[in-house]
């Protein structure tokens, strides 16, 4: 492909558009988001290809939102089929830290201004870059309007050759909300991306994604060619009540939860390794608990009767299936540990009272949620069966009303199933809580494809004789994206974990494992040098988004379109 675009010229075009994009409060899981909806008819409406293609852009109703939010599509046809996507997220996170800064969040220069105004607010690097004035600070500017705006303005440029037909490809252009909380922008997004597909006549060769990257070395960039999974377990443990004077009549499940936290928490065994070459290597950092919480509303002198929590663990390569047993491994050897450790304190205030040892009559139990199910089932037959199913369709009302989050419907629905065991006795139940994001990366394409497999190279050297600057590689994004969608290995074996697993799945949340598979192709993050993402300093390096990172994108798409 034989085309130029004057770069000297529309980094202030960059400018405008990301200014007018940030201006918009589209918080995460909030009606806002759809006020993006407008903005992007509007912009798409004024370049000169859509004025005479109309039909190539346009807002996908995502499935069953709750929200009733849209997918932003915009397709640039050239000629043949080879389409390069680029997809970014338009929402953002909320500004609770900007305290009385809140006003000025979203507009960067008079927040500019503020911050020198307040600099104690700022840590002593953010402080230097606001008085470098090489960064632009504002919420959703860097994560990631930015590289949206970066991707809009060449969209705009690609539809300018094409009307001269000056362009060989197509560009599908694609802003999707809510990444920040379920991703129904880009599982939606899937099944939109599925359809174009056929009704355009599109061959995918790759989606670059442009979140902004981090750096590990300030004169180092970051290419990701790929990124990591993520699992969200959860685990349900039923105690024993009792009164607090008589703490051996009881179980206490917040001990039973506190053992399996400490043991999981940071634990480098759900680690994945992957070897990207004979001399490097890239590992998922170790699982942080998110939530935990026990069932007690009020005070009174009693154990509390369940206790709750969720993990998040990150995956290069590990499925559902094999993570949720190293789980189960740990709650066993957890609850193990709290019987033993009781019956030992047991036995020495048994002794102090000058009463004969005996053991506690506690034993083991540990379930998945399906076998927990399953209980009911055979418990309390059609009965339950009919009232699981009224539950659920209250849970998803509390949902969609924003009642009630994820993670608490999940635990309702737990606990209500439970109530629905004949079996009492203490137990920890585990399984899964949404979202799921698949680990993908391009270790396998570039096995089987020169292009993609010379694509870091050429990107290295485009960068290295045009901006005397060095970028890296690492093949899983560790700050989770959309890129999760866009390609997926054994999708049965995931579908069934997820069934079996997860209590929400289908009902409240669903992934379009067949769209997936339809689109399946690469994918890249080529993204503008950003800084402390969801925070009151939050800022992107100007020059990397007027100037540096849009040529890179042009590269890329020239270099996969020749």
């Amino acid at each position: 492909m034989n085309h130029s675009i004057d770069f000297d010229l529309i980094g202030r075009d960059i400018k405008k558009t990301l200014y007018d994009y940030v201006s918009i409060g589209s918080y995460t899981d909030t009606i806002h988001e759809k006020e993006i909806e407008p903005f992007f008819v509007d912009l798409m409406s004024s370049f000169p290809y859509f004025k005479e293609h109309p039909e190539h852009f346009g807002l996908y109703s995502i499935p069953g939102d709750h929200l009733g939010r849209s997918v932003c599509w915009a397709l640039v046809k050239g000629s043949g089929t080879e389409t390069i996507c680029m997809v970014h997220h338009y929402d953002v996170v909320g500004i609770e830290d900007f305290k009385t800064l809140k006003d000025f969040a979203l507009k960067p220069d008079q927040l500019h201004e503020m911050l020198h105004k307040n600099m104690d607010m700022l840590s002593p690097e953010a402080k230097a870059d606001l008085e470098s004035g090489q960064f632009l600070f504002c919420k959703g500017g860097c994560d990631m309007k930015a590289g949206g705006s970066i991707q809009y303005t060449l969209l705009r440029e690609y539809g300018n050759l094409a009307l001269k037909g000056e362009f060989k490809g197509n560009v599908l252009v694609i802003g999707v909300p809510d990444e920040e909380n379920l991703s129904s922008g880009m599982r939606g997004a899937a099944i939109l991306l599925a359809d174009m597909k056929g009704s355009f006549n599109l061959d995918y060769k790759l989606m670059i994604n442009s979140e902004p990257h981090q750096r590990r070395e300030p004169e180092k960039g970051v290419f990701s060619l790929g990124t990591v999974g993520k699992l969200m377990p959860f685990v349900y443990v039923r105690g024993s009540m009792s009164h607090v004077g008589k703490v051996f009549e009881g179980l206490n499940p917040i001990i039973i939860l506190s053992e399996i936290e400490r043991r999981t928490e940071l634990n480098m065994d759900f680690s994945d390794v992957v070897d990207t070459d004979e001399t490097s290597s890239e590992s998922s950092p170790p699982p942080t608990w998110i939530y935990m919480k026990d069932s007690k509303e009020v005070y009174d002198v009693s154990m509390p009767v369940n206790a709750y929590g969720c993990i998040s663990i990150l995956t290069l390569t590990s499925s559902p299936s094999e993570v949720l047993a190293k789980l189960k491994m740990i709650c066993h050897d957890s609850f193990a540990r709290v019987i033993e450790e009781a019956n030992q304190a047991y036995a020495t205030f048994l002794k102090n009272s000058k009463r004969q040892v005996k053991d506690l009559p506690w034993q083991v139990k540990v379930s998945s949620f399906q076998e927990l199910l399953m209980e009911a089932k055979r418990d309390h037959g059609q009965e339950f069966e009919a009232l699981y199913e009224k539950k659920i369709q209250e849970l998803l009302e509390d949902f969609n009303s924003a009642k009630r989050s994820i993670i608490n419907c999940n635990y309702e629905l737990v606990n209500f199933v439970y109530d629905y065991v004949d079996d009492i006795s203490p137990r920890v139940v585990y399984g899964l809580v949404p979202p799921y994001y698949p680990c993908v990366s391009n270790l396998e394409y570039e096995k089987a494809d020169e292009k993609i497999n010379n694509l870091f190279p050429m990107l290295l050297e485009y960068t290295k004789n045009n901006f005397n600057q060095e970028y890296i590689k690492e093949y899983f994004f560790s700050g989770i994206c959309d890129l999760s969608y866009i390609d997926m290995k054994n999708p049965e074996e995931i579908k069934n974990a997820l069934t079996e697993s997860m209590p929400l799945f289908g009902d409240f949340y669903d992934i379009p494992l067949e769209s997936i598979g339809k689109i399946s192709m690469p994918g890249i993050n080529i993204g503008p040098w950003g800084k402390d993402f969801h925070k009151l300093s939050e800022r992107v390096l100007i020059e990397d988004t007027y100037d540096r990172t849009p040529r890179i994108l042009d590269a890329a798409v020239k270099y996969m379109l020749r």
